[in-house]
């Protein structure tokens, strides 16, 4: 069962005293081959999990950057289809990082909720957040993912109460996606002492890890988001380097590799910094 490769994750980085750090890339963006020359580098980066970007027409909870490389992978014809063919390929070299789609449901409703979990467990995929599915219309794609041995993620948000807190975890596997900030991506900025009783919270409530994202993008604000969460995301901020490589006609690969690099290092080192003896 591929859901195996997020547990196995999360019991490493727990033993290694660590959060696991978590990497969002759009498939296909800027191109093909430089979108796979970043998916692959990302483990050697010190990415623990991968969100791989499945793109669509209309992102409603992405902010500039991941629209505007929504946009770029839909120009380059990236379909659901072709990106499970990306995932395909990086696992001929990668059989231990999970893969987490991002994405919407009209795309997986139109290839069929049975065919998309056969053909992403195929694939190798580990995970599905589908930001537009309510909780409770999920049972029909929850019941083919559950067999296929895919974790359905969900998003908790700031203004999810305890109430709202016991519908999004039913059926949610793997972790839960903490959002630290009310709004899109990329636009406002994690504050981890604010959020801290949050992800209490919602670790309490599901018994799962939870990964925090939106409002990450420097090593400072995700060392600090690392030191009370189970992982830290980024995406938005890896994205705009793309963004930028492209303004400069320069590669995008070395940019985001090396950024994703300095983040792995923050997250790695924030609670070895925190527990270290005060001079």
């Amino acid at each position: 069962m591929t859901t195996e490769r997020l547990d196995a994750t999360f019991a490493r980085c727990k033993a290694e005293g660590r959060a696991a750090f978590v990497t969002y890339v759009m498939a296909g963006d800027p191109t093909p081959d430089d979108a796979f020359a970043i998916l692959s580098g990302l483990p050697g980066a010190g990415a623990d999990i991968i969100e791989l970007g499945m793109p669509f027409s209309d992102p409603m909870a992405e902010g500039p950057p991941i629209q505007r490389a929504a946009q770029r992978a839909l120009k380059q014809g990236i379909t659901v289809a072709k990106t499970l063919e990306i995932v395909r390929r990086f696992r001929q070299g990668d059989q231990t990082t999970p893969i987490v789609l991002m994405g919407y449901l009209n795309p997986i409703l139109s290839k069929g909720y049975q065919r998309f979990a056969d053909e992403a467990a195929e694939a190798g995929v580990d995970g599905l957040i589908v930001v537009d599915c309510p909780p409770e219309e999920a049972d029909p794609l929850a019941d083919p993912l559950d067999r296929a041995g895919i974790s359905l993620i969900r998003l908790a948000t700031p203004t999810t109460d305890d109430k709202r807190l016991a519908t999004v975890i039913r059926r949610t596997s793997g972790f839960v996606y903490y959002v630290s900030v009310a709004g899109v991506t990329g636009v406002k900025e994690a504050d981890a002492d604010a959020i801290s009783p949050a992800v209490q919270r919602v670790r309490a409530a599901s018994g799962l890890p939870v990964a925090v994202g939106f409002g990450i993008k420097t090593p400072e604000r995700a060392a600090a988001v690392a030191k009370i969460a189970d992982a830290v995301v980024v995406g938005s901020a890896l994205v705009e380097l793309i963004d930028g490589a492209i303004e400069s006609n320069q590669p995008a690969a070395p940019k985001v590799l090396a950024s994703a690099r300095a983040l792995a290092q923050a997250v790695r080192e924030s609670r070895r910094t925190a527990a270290a003896p005060q001079a």
